[in-house]
């Protein structure tokens, strides 16, 4: 099975600082000294965006929840890192137009470290992470990524690459050894300052301001130079490939519409602009809706591939995470939370999934592409995986092993089992 490869987190040489600095919860910046700058924005549902930077000039972003407890101060990043890699090369796969980044440079990674050496969890005295400071979430660049940090014009700290993307038609043009510099973005999502966790185990108000972070990072990285498309996703459990227990996920900004993506356009193009509204209307008649409030519906899909899989669908169009609602951020947070309690309420253990959210892409088909969850496990069974061998993975022809009828029926019941997230008092 292709598994998404956790991002590298190095080593610092140089000592986490123990001193901070403090801005006025405004939405103007502050400073208190050099390299201590922190811009302050008020976000819905009482979110607070705290932007600052790291020791090698990468976006540090705080997303304090409502009613947080932290105090605005912030401690600096004075570790002595090493100079970023050079952004990584695309070659294009002239069988299928395909563009893959060659990112020589994430090798080595962190594999499953114990809670004293987390590189995700708040720096201290004995373990200089990746977050200076206390957190509620947290998101920061990669600091190897598959893409980036080069744009395809310099943007804030990121540099102008040499031979970027000439635009959508560039990419689709096919050849033999054709390359592209991997321009883009790569950023982790600190759900917890937890050292262990997902998604699932967060209150109502951290996953409401996750979603804040989400809709808030999707807007910004949607408008750098060169970002064609924008995916954030959270990988569970080491079946998967995850190599760090720390509660996270990932945001991709891309140069290119990914292939999934330019399938489905291609299927529209075929079907019909309103074919989400289509999709949504048949699913809600079926047997196949496991979960639903008044904006989201989510359903086993009518020709699962995976033995676990689950879309997560808005009512009403909108294109990414910018465009969603107060009401329908509101909702949004407890309803996951409750797929994602039932999903680990199928068996004993949690079970590990890729939850990917796919948005419309920056430029193209925002009028019929609907934002939706895609929620996938190879968990068959309590102690059974399925893995793509032959057909799967060499033609892309699949064989599905249970009804996705069936998938729904275990799955209400699971839900079922667990509590309603509700909000909690403070």
């Amino acid at each position: 099975m292709n598994m998404e490869i956790e991002p590298e987190f190095g080593t610092a040489t140089g000592a986490a600082a123990a001193s901070g600095s403090t801005a006025e919860a405004s939405g103007t910046a502050a400073a208190s000294g050099p390299g201590t700058s922190v811009e302050v924005t008020a976000l819905g549902a009482g979110v607070v965006k705290r932007a600052t930077r790291l020791a090698d000039g990468r976006d540090l972003i705080y997303y304090d929840d409502a009613g947080s407890a932290l105090t605005a101060d912030r401690s600096i990043d004075s570790r002595t890192l090493d100079p970023r890699p050079e952004t990584a090369t695309m070659r294009q796969d002239v069988l299928t137009g395909d563009w893959i980044t060659f990112a020589t440079k994430r090798q080595t990674r962190v594999m499953m470290p114990s809670a004293d050496a987390d590189p995700l969890a708040p720096q201290s005295p004995t373990n200089p992470s990746e977050v200076p400071s206390r957190y509620d979430v947290a998101v920061f660049e990669n600091r190897s990524p598959s893409f980036g940090p080069a744009l395809a014009d310099a943007a804030g700290a990121a540099p102008a690459a040499v031979d970027p993307p000439q635009g959508l038609a560039d990419l689709e043009a096919i050849g033999i050894e054709r390359t592209r510099t991997s321009v883009g973005r790569c950023e982790v999502v600190c759900f917890s300052p937890e050292h262990a966790g997902s998604f699932g185990t967060q209150s109502v108000t951290r996953a409401r301001t996750v979603i804040e972070a989400w809709a808030d990072r999707t807007a910004a990285l949607s408008a750098l130079p060169g970002i064609e498309q924008v995916f954030p996703f959270e990988n569970r459990g080491e079946a998967i490939g995850v190599t760090l227990p720390h509660p996270h996920g990932q945001i991709y900004a891309y140069p290119y519409v990914t292939p999934r993506t330019q399938r489905l356009r291609e299927s529209i193009a075929r079907t019909g602009s309103d074919l989400f509204d289509r999709i949504l209307d048949a699913e809600q008649r079926s047997e196949r809706v496991v979960l639903q409030g008044e904006h989201w519906t989510a359903f086993v899909p009518f020709a699962a591939r995976w033995p676990l899989e689950v879309q997560l669908m808005p009512h009403r169009h909108v294109p990414d995470f910018t465009a969603l609602d107060d009401a329908e951020r509101n909702e949004l947070a407890p309803l996951y939370l409750h797929l994602l309690r039932g999903v680990d309420a199928l068996y004993e253990t949690p079970t590990a999934y890729i939850a990917a959210w796919h948005q419309a892409p920056v430029h193209v088909g925002r009028d019929e592409i609907r934002m939706r969850l895609e929620l996938t496990s190879p968990r068959r069974a309590a102690d059974k995986l399925k893995f793509l061998a032959g057909s799967e993975s060499a033609m892309s022809a699949w064989t599905a092993e249970i009804l996705p009828e069936d998938a729904a029926a275990r799955l209400r019941d699971a839900i079922a089992s667990v509590p309603l997230p509700v909000e909690e008092t403070r």
